[in-house]
């Protein structure tokens, strides 16, 4: 069985550990955290070992889920790629993108697997979507939340909006050709709600909001392309597809509404049922090391064009 660890068990490497624990493939050989009481009970609930410290998990593990904070997962994710371990790292994948490229060169030089978490590219709905894609031009994506005391050490950029950037350059095949925004900080002294206003080469245009103070839970994404317009709601793992056809009418055109079928899915099961299944086979990652780079390159973009925001080379 393949052995894996999980390295951050906070709440979301929490549930990378409950994922690990139920798979019949895999078996989960550890989890660390810095802090002792919970990692400790986090072992015990998932009936695997607790270390204190990440190199205590070298020789024990053959591939690891990194969800430490950002700014530990380039030197946590290069020291166990160095060490032949295949990695998963949370997104954002760094702090920096020189952080970035180095875990993406050793990953490459170590002949090793790397993988960014970038969760709504294994969300079934995303999934439905992307046959039926055609030349989007205009999308509107919301993705607000309520605050929680989490990932307070970056910009809601980087916590949150950054998903919707990954799938957003997935789905549009143009270069970025210029970006305006605006950020605020409300709770914290870092952006916690934000716009950005994303017009690539091909003309397609993007309007993207992030908050996480928000007073209700939203997670949506509309476009339009030729003849059609679409409504994907992450959350509901619904898609919507609103089209015109040819009619008699006074108009010509009438509109033609239906779903698409979409069989639910937790994605995080997905996405580690696909890394694991890389591991084995030594197959690309369907989220690599230079897609992180790609969504992480236009999160800093989107910040460096805010007051206050917090732009890296």
């Amino acid at each position: 069985m393949l052995r894996v660890g999980v390295i951050g068990v906070g709440t979301w490497g929490q549930k990378h550990a409950r994922v690990y624990a139920s798979l019949e493939n895999v078996r989960l050989a550890g989890v660390c955290d810095p802090d002792e009481a919970v990692g400790r009970e986090v072992a015990e609930k998932y009936k695997t070992q607790y270390f204190p410290h990440t190199e205590d998990l070298f020789g024990q593990v053959d591939a690891v889920s990194v969800v430490a904070p950002t700014a530990h997962h380039a030197e946590i994710g290069c020291a166990f790629l160095a060490h032949g371990v295949d990695v998963l790292v949370e997104k954002p994948m760094a702090g920096t993108l020189e952080e970035a490229d180095r875990l993406i060169e050793t990953a490459r030089r170590h002949g090793r697997v790397l993988q960014v978490g970038h969760l709504e590219r294994f969300n079934p709905a995303v999934i439905a979507l992307r046959p039926i894609l055609n030349d989007p031009r205009f999308f509107e994506i919301h993705r607000l939340g309520v605050f929680s005391p989490r990932s307070l050490d970056i910009d809601v950029v980087l916590d949150v909006m950054i998903h919707d950037l990954d799938i957003l350059t997935s789905l549009v095949p143009s270069p970025v050709a210029a970006v305006r925004a605006v950020g605020i900080p409300i709770l914290t002294d870092k952006i916690d709600i934000a716009n950005a206003r994303i017009e690539f080469e091909n003309g397609c245009v993007a309007n993207v909001t992030a908050s996480r103070v928000s007073s209700e839970r939203v997670r949506k994404i509309r476009f339009f392309q030729p003849n059609s317009y679409i409504s994907l709601d992450y959350d509901r793992q619904t898609v919507s597809v609103y089209s015109l056809v040819p009619s008699d009418g006074p108009l010509g055109k009438d509109i033609l509404t239906h779903n698409l079928v979409v069989a639910p899915y937790e994605p995080l099961r997905a996405e580690l049922e696909s890394f694991i299944a890389c591991v084995e086979r030594r197959a690309e990652p369907q989220c690599r090391g230079e897609d992180g780079r790609r969504a992480l390159a236009l999160a800093f973009e989107v910040l460096g064009h805010m007051a206050g925001g917090r732009a890296r080379a």
